[in-house]
């Protein structure tokens, strides 16, 4: 099998914090390590808001066919300042029907009223992330999630602020569900007993699980540990908990992004 191709799409940048876990948005963080003098909660179009559809000089496309396509991972693609571009992005991701489009959202509530007129029961080539930092949010998202119309879907438990209970929202429409710490400095922690009872709660309903990476401080047999960003992704894979049913397409989303 050929080893997976991942593209980034940023169509728009900037995003307003909305739950307890924006506190410490990477998006911020990063806009302030390279000097930004926009602010990061300032929605505005970017240079790539057409790269699907673009070419290079000997026609072929920007990015590749067959590509998992990492879309608007630096804001929310259902955030509202952002409506008036959507509907051009989702003609772009219907004309790239050979590419998977993968984008997380804290404001599952605004899907209903942001998809095309054509969706019907959900695009072929476009997973959703549903985001929940804690079990208030994902008594609250979950039940939303679990309604609407999308081929493939995934529970982002990121950053995870606490035990959650998910086993009642596990039915056989989820992929996946991820967990994830949480970056940067005076962060929280992550516990790894929560990680452990979230993989649990996957065997127990046959969900695959992915262990994607334990945040700045992590929590271990009591102890707490600081873990150099550059060790965060590496350290999680090196717990080996990942469970996994079959080999299928999705992605590695900490390999692909920054947090």
């Amino acid at each position: 099998m050929s080893e997976q191709k991942y593209a980034s799409w940023n169509p728009w940048h900037g995003c307003t914090k909305y739950s307890e876990g924006c506190r410490y948005c990477y998006v911020y963080r990063q806009d302030e390590a390279n000097g930004s003098t926009v602010s990061s909660e300032q929605c505005r179009k970017t240079q790539n808001f057409n790269l699907p559809v673009k070419t290079k000089r000997d026609g072929t496309p920007k990015i590749a066919s067959g590509s998992v396509v990492m879309t608007c991972f630096t804001s929310d693609f259902l955030l509202k300042d952002a409506d008036e571009w959507r509907d051009e992005c989702w003609k772009m991701i219907k004309a790239r029907s050979d590419c998977m489009f993968y984008f997380f959202t804290k404001r599952i509530e605004r899907f209903a009223e942001c998809i095309p007129p054509d969706w019907g029961d959900g695009y072929g080539n476009v997973i959703v992330g549903c985001t929940c930092e804690n079990q208030d949010r994902a008594d609250f998202r979950l039940p939303i999630f679990a309604e609407l119309p999308i081929k493939f879907k995934t529970i982002i438990l990121g950053p995870m602020l606490g035990s959650v209970n998910l086993e009642k929202y596990l039915d056989g429409s989820i992929c996946e569900v991820a967990c994830s710490g949480e970056s940067g400095i005076n962060v929280r922690p992550l516990d790894y007993e929560w990680v452990l009872d979230v993989r649990r709660q996957c065997m127990n309903k046959g969900v695959p699980f992915q262990f994607h990476q334990t945040g700045a401080y992590f929590i271990k047999d009591g102890k707490l540990h600081r873990v150099p960003r550059r060790f965060q992704t590496s350290q999680a894979r090196k717990a080996g908990i990942d469970y996994k049913i079959v080999d299928g397409f999705i992605p590695d989303i900490e390999a692909q992004v920054t947090l």
